[in-house]
Formats: structure tokens, C-alpha cells, sequence
């Protein structure tokens, strides 16, 4: 894909300007109006959204789409159990091009993101799309882009940012009681089985699957059985290999850096370095299982750091933020959160989390389908927080310490330009 022209990069810099229901191009729900729902890709956080999805009002439920028959026969028992009826699907076209259809959720493998939330957005659709919202930058742009020109609602599935916990603790933040902040860290440790996944053998997919249309705009490879990454115990290994997704700096780093970016007003760093490599796993995984990326934003350094081989953490915690000031650190994670002053005087404030924000991010969402606002994780908002963690794997893939550069969505450095894009398999083609 080509680098955006100015016009383009002009068009996303104005596009903060909030939807109103005179820009909307279809019919504005009213508060007891009911919104059909269709829901694409059924595995394990496609099943959590239906779920989720289906405990809000005035919402049915009319398809249910994916390209493995075991996960369509799951999708369409657990609506049915729910009082719903929906169609089965196998091809998320048929999705598209029904008029009928209100809102989609796209829980699918991240390299499909991008291309069905576009054409969602093209065929007049309001989207929930999961997170990380793409696998390149340039993915990101093109899916606010469109959001934009065809006024669509589109929330990411950042769902903390509908946590009550974490908007406190963002407003703590941001109401200086910490003082000056000027280092966060982010962190995910674990000490797991040196054999990791495995080795499979490639060999050939499974019955009920359309392997090439799972593919879609990725490479052609051979099935194997960590690429598709379908596990009753396991979220998909797909999240490991690098034509799909980026390893634990986008899958479980976007939603730790989300929130850091939040109680920044949105900053995006200025700076990225990083480190790491496959040091631990002897498994055929592709992306790093030990890593840590330094970001400099104005005025603060933030890392995230992943390790495998050892579960040693602040708080005996696998994973969270630490917001480190001058007068008091914050630990938050999905738990709740908790205020340490600094020095010996003061007291520790300690909140319990009441839940991780998911029934809240769909009520959000649902409300902005029908007033036409922005959304509580708004696409612009996902894409920012989404790059920060892609240009943390872009360091790291081509050696690199880059600058990002805000007017242009880029990076300065010319060199690591080509790990901002992604080709598409034909006949994909992404297109605003």
C-alpha cells in the first residue's frame, strides 16, 4: 500500500469532529427501537461478546458467522438458549449485504480486522471490533478513515476504559494526586513449560474448517495446527505468529498501554526502542517470548515488559500498570487499584474492581449507536493505542530506535517504514 497522501493525512487530522445524528446516513435508533446484531468469528472472545452482547436490551441477535462449523454449532446453541434465532453463516458477506443487519461484531483472528470493519463501514454498519484493531499502522489509518467518511459508530473492544476502576484511576492520575508522573511501567510475567505450544506437523485442516477463507488476506500457508490455534484450554496460538497478530505486545500490551495513553489525554510517545527475542519457547511460535520496550512520551517513560520464564512481579501480580510519582505510586490492574504514598507518612488506598468493563463497553456502545456520539474506546482512540504497541514490534523486528512522527501517522526513519504496511493476498484489496 502507498504511503497517504497530504490530502489523506489532512482528512484524518480533522476528523475529531464529533458525529451528529445530520451526518448519520441511516435511520437513528430511539431508546426502545430494537438494533439486529450479527457477530463474526465465534471462538472464545467472539462467544464472550454474544454473551455480553445478548444481556443488553433491545438487542437481537439475527446472525452468527465464522468459518469453523464446530464454533457456528457452539455460536448458535448459546443464542438459541438465550431466546434467540439466528441464521447461521459461513461467509461474512452474506453479513454485509444485508440491510437488515444494524451493528457487527468482529471478533475474529486480528488480520481480518482491518478489512471487515472497512467494508462494514462501507455497507452502512456501526462496528464493535476486537482488539488490537490491525496488524499494521497503516491498517489503523484506513479503519478511521472510513469510520469517518461513511459516519459510523465504531468501538474497540478496549473494554477497561468502561471499568469504573480504571476511569478513577485515570482521573487520580490526571488530577496530579500522584504528583509528577515520569516513569509507567506495563508488564505481563509468567513462568510456563519450556515446550510452549509445540511442533505440530502442517497437515491438512480439520473437518468444518475453510482454511483459505480463515486465511483470507494473509499469506497461503499450510494448515498447521498452532497457526489456527483453536485450543478448549487455550485463547487461539494464532496470537504467535506474525502473518495474524503480534504476540503479548499487542494482544495483552494494548490494553495496558490503552489505559496508560487515557490518563495521558491520548498521548502517543515520541520515542520507541526495543529489545528481546525468542529466548524461552523451543515451540514454533514466531514472536518474542521475552521483550521489553521503552517508549518516551512527553514528559514520561513507559515500558512494557513480557517474560515466560519467570513469574516474579511487583504485588505477586502476572500483569498491570504501575504509575510512578513524585508523591505516590498506582497499581491497577483488572483486580482494582491501589495508591502507595511515598515516604513513610500517608495511607495506602486500596479499590476492588466490581468487573473488567465488558457489559458497561457494550451498553457504551449501544448508546452511541443510537445518540451518535463517540464511543468510550472510539476507533481513533484504539488505533493510536493499537500503533503504540506495533511500533514497539516494529523496533524490535527492524533493530531500530524510531521517532514517530504525529502530522504524518509515520515513523521518521525511512528504513522501518515497510513493517508499517501489509500486502494483501488477492483477491482482498483494503479500500475506503
Amino acid at each position: 500500500m502507498e504511503e497517504p497522501k497530504a490530502g489523506r493525512r489532512e482528512f484524518l487530522k480533522s476528523a475529531g469532529v464529533a458525529l451528529t445524528t445530520s451526518l448519520f446516513t441511516g435511520n437513528v435508533k430511539g431508546a426502545n427501537d430494537r438494533v439486529n446484531a450479527a457477530f463474526i468469528g465465534m471462538g472464545r472472545m467472539g462467544t464472550s461478546n454474544l454473551e455480553y452482547a445478548m444481556g443488553q436490551p433491545n438487542l437481537q441477535v439475527v446472525a452468527v458467522c465464522d468459518v469453523y462449523q464446530p464454533h457456528l454449532d457452539e455460536a448458535m446453541a448459546k443464542a438459541g438458549g438465550k431466546g434467540h434465532s439466528p441464521r447461521a453463516v459461513h461467509d461474512f458477506r452474506e453479513i454485509l449485504a444485508d440491510k437488515s443487519i444494524d451493528i457487527v461484531n468482529i471478533s475474529t483472528p486480528d488480520h481480518w480486522h482491518a478489512y471487515m470493519t472497512v467494508e462494514a463501514c462501507k455497507a452502512g454498519k456501526d462496528v464493535y471490533v476486537e482488539k488490537p484493531v490491525c496488524v499494521a499502522v497503516e491498517e489503523g489509518r484506513t479503519m478511521v478513515e472510513a469510520a469517518r467518511k461513511y459516519n459510523r459508530v465504531v468501538q474497540a473492544g478496549t473494554m477497561q476504559r468502561s471499568a469504573v476502576h480504571f476511569q478513577q484511576a485515570c482521573d487520580m492520575v490526571r488530577r496530579g494526586e500522584l504528583g509528577k508522573v515520569t516513569f509507567v511501567r506495563t508488564w505481563n510475567y509468567g513462568n510456563l513449560p519450556v515446550e510452549g505450544i509445540g511442533n505440530p506437523p502442517d497437515s491438512d485442516p480439520p473437518p468444518g474448517l475453510d482454511w483459505d477463507m480463515w486465511l483470507g488476506p494473509a499469506p497461503m500457508r499450510p494448515f498447521n495446527r498452532n497457526r489456527f490455534g483453536v485450543d478448549p484450554r487455550n485463547f487461539s496460538f494464532f496470537r504467535w505468529f506474525w502473518d495474524y497478530a503480534g504476540g503479548m505486545m499487542t494482544d495483552w500490551g494494548v490494553h495496558w498501554l490503552d489505559i496508560v495513553q487515557m490518563a495521558f489525554d491520548e498521548a502517543m510517545p515520541r520515542s520507541i526502542a526495543s529489545m528481546g527475542g525468542k529466548f524461552w519457547f523451543t515451540d514454533n511460535r514466531e514472536t518474542p517470548d521475552t521483550l521489553q520496550v521503552t517508549y518516551e512520551y512527553p514528559g514520561f517513560v513507559a515500558t512494557y515488559e513480557n517474560r515466560n520464564a519467570n513469574g516474579q512481579s511487583m504485588f505477586k501480580k502476572g500483569g498491570g500498570i504501575l504509575f510512578h510519582g513524585s508523591e505516590a505510586t498506582l497499581y491497577v490492574d483488572r483486580q482494582g487499584y491501589r495508591a502507595i504514598p511515598e515516604g513513610k507518612g500517608g495511607r495506602h488506598k486500596d479499590v476492588k474492581s466490581t468487573s473488567s468493563g465488558n457489559a458497561n463497553h457494550w451498553a457504551n456502545f449501544l448508546e452511541c449507536v443510537r445518540t451518535r456520539q463517540r464511543p468510550a474506546s472510539d476507533i481513533e482512540k484504539c488505533f493510536r493505542s493499537t500503533s503504540t504497541c506495533l511500533l514497539g514490534n516494529v523496533a524490535l523486528r527492524s533493530r531500530m530506535r524510531l521517532d514517530w512522527d504525529e502530522r504524518g501517522s509515520t515513523v521518521a526513519q525511512d528504513a522501518a517504514r515497510s513493517y508499517l504496511t501489509r500486502e494483501y493476498r488477492s483477491p482482498w484489496k483494503l479500500a475506503v
